[in-house]
């Protein structure tokens, strides 16, 4: 037998994934502007550093001068960080100068490419040294070496010397970034433990909690263990957590309708077994008066009283078989054309000598209608309404019968029956009191599903005045032209 995973181990999963997959993300997220802002950072110092050494450089008559009056003062100075950096400043066609140690790595071109805006890179010496590299253009002025402080002289070297513009200047700085390189390095490191601890406390933790969390279903589970048949009337208590509440009250409402369905059950095998015992005892009681007490009436007459009780027998093991096969829908239509009214005239001709013994009156108003249906179920409805009038009106009242073109009405006083009897018509073996007859309590109930199975809709009311009326109610398109067979003569 397969194990179904459980809504704990399904819940927890899924709790476990989105938490792996938020702190994933913000994670990367994290680690991405942490790199940002620290190179961010790096570049404006390295940036803030390139303009303060470029606001040394002064052009002199002889090359490029760094401007300053302290003779222990060393432009390197301004470059800070563990590592070492390197500058190159190159001025007009060929004046340059550099720091010591001259630069390892000089790009191709990069004075050619350098402009007013700052231009970042990055250099690699070997496998793991790597360079930050910042170069830009800038305006270095003239040094005393041409005249400074003299005016009109310095005016006219400018001029001299405009073609080959000495103070067109670019910049080339460098900064070992290995000690950004292990701090970016170390905050990786860190990102990514802590979430993978994180996340590993989720995996242990998600289960308990979870399992705790649903508790309340646990219990719930619990106290519907001890509700079954065996105790009809149970119900489960409303919980104290909200998203149980619905299925509690679904729970209850199923508990309701199973409590009804084992009562008519029970009343069915209640109601059967009656009718059963009571003719097998009839037919004890009469075979055994005549062996102990012969009444020395002739054969014929006591083999029909045998006839009589087995016919019962026999028609309410039919019925309840008809019932089965209607109710379980094994019994099809037969579809056909049928006058409605030569078939209810018919039935009310079956029950004529049952009507002058009782002395009923029918009032009887018909209109021609034709109904597209299954003339032996729609018997077993006819039959049965109108036997159920002749055989529970009082005597000497009237059956009121009335045929629309959309409803058939069977109406007869009913002084017997309560509001509360008709929500149980139809049901079977259910009688208000022991009619003549036989009658087992299986008519309305035959009836009842003979119309369903016809798509017809039969309904039982009781009005103020005590009268009690059936009807039988079908949709507009059941209605036929003409019909196609003529009700048969036989009873």
């Amino acid at each position: 037998m397969t194990r179904l995973p459980s809504l704990t181990t399904r819940v927890a999963i899924m709790l476990s994934l989105a938490s792996i997959m938020a702190l994933g993300s913000a994670s990367i997220f994290m680690d991405r502007r942490v790199d940002s802002e620290m190179q961010q950072r790096f570049d404006e110092a390295m940036l803030a550093q390139g303009r303060a050494l470029a606001s040394l450089v002064k052009v002199e008559r002889g090359g490029l001068a760094m401007g300053t009056n302290d003779v222990s003062f060393s432009p390197t100075r301004l470059l800070s960080g563990e590592g070492p950096s390197y500058y190159l400043v190159r001025c007009g066609a060929g004046d340059q100068t550099h720091s010591s140690p001259a630069p390892p790595l000089v790009p191709a071109g990069w004075a050619k490419q350098a402009n007013d805006l700052p231009a970042f890179g990055n250099l690699r010496l070997g496998n793991e040294h790597r360079l930050r590299s910042l170069s830009f253009a800038f305006q270095a002025p003239l040094g005393e070496s041409w005249g400074r402080g003299h005016a009109q002289r310095l005016t006219a070297l400018r001029a001299e010397h405009r073609a080959t513009d000495p103070r067109q200047c670019q910049l080339l700085l460098m900064q070992d970034r290995r000690q950004l390189d292990q701090i970016l390095e170390s905050l990786d490191w860190i990102l990514l433990l802590t979430p993978t601890f994180v996340m590993l406390l989720v995996l242990v933790m998600a289960p308990v909690l979870v399992r705790r969390g649903l508790a309340p279903l646990t219990d719930f589970a619990e106290r519907m263990r001890g509700i079954g048949p065996a105790s009809p009337g149970q119900r489960l208590a409303t919980p104290a957590v909200a998203e149980l509440e619905p299925l509690a009250e679904r729970f209850n409402e199923v508990l309701a309708r199973m409590d009804e369905g084992l009562a008519r059950e029970r009343q069915f095998a209640g109601g059967l077994a009656h009718e059963t015992r009571t003719r097998l005892a009839e037919l004890r009681a009469l075979l055994e008066v005549e062996q102990r007490y012969p009444s020395g009436r002739p054969l014929a007459d006591i083999l029909g009283e045998v006839a009589v009780i087995s016919a019962e027998m026999e028609a309410t093991v039919t019925a309840l078989l008809l019932l089965t096969r209607l109710e379980s829908g094994i019994e099809q239509p037969q579809w056909q054309a049928v006058a409605l009214p030569l078939r209810l005239t018919e039935q009310w001709r079956r029950v004529e000598p049952r009507l002058q013994q009782r002395h009923l009156v029918v009032d009887m108003h018909t209109e021609p209608v034709s109904l597209h249906t299954d003339p032996a179920l729609l018997d077993i409805v006819l039959r049965n309404l109108v036997g159920n009038a002749c055989d529970y009106a009082p005597t000497g009242s009237t059956v009121q019968v009335r045929l629309a073109n959309d409803t058939l009405s069977v109406g007869n006083p009913a002084p017997d029956l309560e509001p509360a009897d008709i929500e149980q018509m139809g049901q079977r073996f259910w009688r208000k009191r022991h009619a003549s007859g036989g009658h087992a309590g299986l008519g309305l109930a035959l009836a009842h599903a003979a119309a369903a199975a016809l798509g017809l809709h039969l309904n039982f009311a009781l009005d103020d005045n005590g009268q009690f009326r059936a009807e039988l109610r079908w949709p507009p398109e059941a209605v036929s032209e003409a019909p196609t067979e003529k009700p048969s003569d036989q009873g």
